[in-house]
């Protein structure tokens, strides 16, 4: 997928690492991922450990869920009309509040799940205005030449920061025992994020940017303009429905102590996994970005996942798991790459925050809502098969959306705006 070597990559991404505003918003996702990436260890194993059942696990990916998918249109309707930044760090604020009232529930010692529940649906409402905010200030802070490689060099972040995250929030709990220790870095790092956000530089589209009229028709323009681009269409309803088929990653606890025999370090390793990979092709991205056939590389790639994630379903090898968890993970970030390019690049700046409510929808329904299907599919017929399952659904996606959105697998260069 690309035609060679770029020369030049170690100079442009020195260049977009010595942009300051960039860099702090880099800075700020890490700190804010590897909280949330600790945070969702503890309270999978607390729940799981309250529970021992794996419904229990999906209600909590349904917790998260809701409140983004009740809340994404209005709060990409936010991001278009006030500052970004402001709603960023008031979203960072918010996830530290979550990580002390998690910490404070786990001390008590209470065994209850609703105000864990309720506190993960606290997450999902902040994360609900976050996420199209943050992705729409993005391209405000770097030039349309260096977006792509801005998309994949945060992309790389991000999963560095996957990989940091759930390894440390489960050595952490294995060596203290403690959840609320973890809950206390967590809300330490998410601190330290919105600090980074407080000292961005305002973009100068934040000014000129116009403020439409609040209305319905203004409110749904996004999912309007998403309907008509079939392109972005096709882009983020594959990665809607192969994720959401093939979620093994909610049913990591019970894979990692009742088939795997590991604890929690265990899970914290397998959680990293899929993060490793895909940061392994996210760097390699970001100095070598795609050349041609973008649209057909993001087909390739979610068929590999379906693949690997059946790999994993069938595995009883600690080591086996943890390389299909590496493949998923790495076949996963070349569709991340592909799809937020080309939302970025064929979506102008006055509609980012609602094109990007939606996309979050789309995520968010894959992730949160496939951690539901995956809790509920798994107390039906078992987590192996449960696995298995999605892993070959998510192969007949691919096939399926190749014929119906042509258009996406005819896509050559990521950086045409048209």
């Amino acid at each position: 997928m690309n035609d060679g070597p770029d020369i030049r990559g170690g100079e442009a991404l020195g260049a977009l690492l010595g942009n300051r505003s960039y860099a702090l918003y880099l800075a700020s996702r890490v700190s804010l991922i590897v909280a949330t990436q600790m945070l969702s260890v503890a309270v999978a194993w607390q729940v799981y450990e309250i529970t021992g059942q794996a419904l229990a696990l999906g209600f909590s990916g349904l917790a998260l869920f809701l409140p983004g998918f009740v809340f994404a249109l209005p709060a990409g309707h936010v991001a278009d009309r006030y500052d970004r930044r402001t709603i960023l760090l008031a979203c960072h604020l918010g996830v530290a509040t979550a990580a002390v009232i998690l910490a404070a529930l786990s001390r008590s010692g209470g065994r209850s799940l609703l105000p864990i529940y309720a506190t993960l649906a606290l997450l999902g409402t902040i994360r609900a205005f976050s996420g199209p905010a943050g992705q729409a200030l993005m391209p405000n802070l770097v030039g349309r030449a260096q977006l792509e490689r801005a998309v994949a060099l945060g992309s790389s972040a991000w999963q560095l920061a996957m990989i940091a995250g759930p390894s440390l929030g489960g050595v952490l709990y294995a060596a203290t025992g403690r959840a609320w220790m973890v809950y206390a870095v967590c809300a330490v790092l998410a601190l330290s994020a919105a600090a980074c956000v407080f000292a961005i530089a305002s973009p100068p589209e934040s000014a000129s940017r116009t403020r439409e009229p609040a209305s319905l028709d203004t409110l749904f323009a996004g999912i309007r303009y998403v309907w008509s681009n079939k392109t972005i269409l096709g882009a983020v309803s594959l990665d809607l429905f192969a994720v959401l088929l093939g979620g093994a990653v909610a049913l990591l606890p019970i894979f990692t102590r009742d088939l795997l025999h590991v604890g929690p370090w265990g899970l914290g390793v397998l959680r990293s996994a899929p993060a490793v990979g895909a940061a392994v092709v996210a760097f390699g991205l970001a100095h070598s970005p795609l050349r041609r056939r973008a649209g057909a590389g993001m087909f390739v790639a979610v068929f590999v996942f379906g693949i690997a994630t059946i790999v994993f379903g069938v595995s009883r090898s600690f080591p086996v798991s943890l390389a299909a968890l590496f493949v998923l993970g790495a076949a996963d970030m070349v569709s991340v790459v592909v799809r937020s390019t080309l939302i970025q690049t064929r979506t102008p700046d006055a509609m980012r925050g609602r094109v990007g409510a939606v996309n979050l929808v789309f995520i968010g329904a894959s992730n949160e809502l496939g951690e539901f299907e995956s809790g509920v599919t798994a107390a039906w017929l078992g987590p192996e098969v449960a696995v298995v399952v999605g892993g070959v659904g998510t192969c007949v996606v691919v096939i399926v959306w190749a014929l119906l959105f042509r258009d996406l697998a005819r896509v050559d260069r990521l950086d045409e705006g048209t």
